[in-house]
């Protein structure tokens, strides 16, 4: 079986933009790829890093799938005015039933502990909550 690292980097980029709008929630603020991919290393034409693509990418997919909402995109390197969604705000502070934490400390909880597979878990977990509300 291959070892999907594209979407293992797409969980962690997920949760961090989550939690970084969370931590912000109701504030817009402007979420910068290098904050949440690390720093870019662009090629010899000034391309950046399929790295820093793909966390482009999951911030796009947020927007589009109803998570946040922001008002623009600044090049290829942020994005303006984000803030979290009624239903994604509202996916962050429900209790996960077995343990008692809202789904912002557990989400906070992989993000740091860096396990890509409770990381995984978690993320899909969260996205099937997020379609059902």
């Amino acid at each position: 079986m291959l070892d999907d690292l594209h979407i293992h980097d797409f969980y962690r980029d997920a949760g961090r933009i989550l939690l970084a709008l969370f931590g912000q929630f109701p504030l817009p603020s402007t979420i910068y790829v290098e904050d949440i991919a690390g720093p870019d290393t662009p090629d010899e034409f000034g391309l950046h890093s399929p790295r820093h693509l793909a966390c482009l990418g999951a911030l796009s997919w947020l927007k589009q799938s109803g998570y946040i909402h922001f008002s623009q995109l600044v090049r290829q390197e942020a994005a303006e005015e984000v803030v979290l969604s009624h239903r994604g705000f509202l996916l962050l502070i429900n209790k996960e039933e077995n343990s008692g934490q809202s789904n912002a400390q557990l989400l906070n909880s992989a993000v740091r502990d860096g396990s890509s597979a409770k990381l995984q878990a978690l993320v899909e977990r969260l996205m099937r909550e997020f379609a059902a509300l």
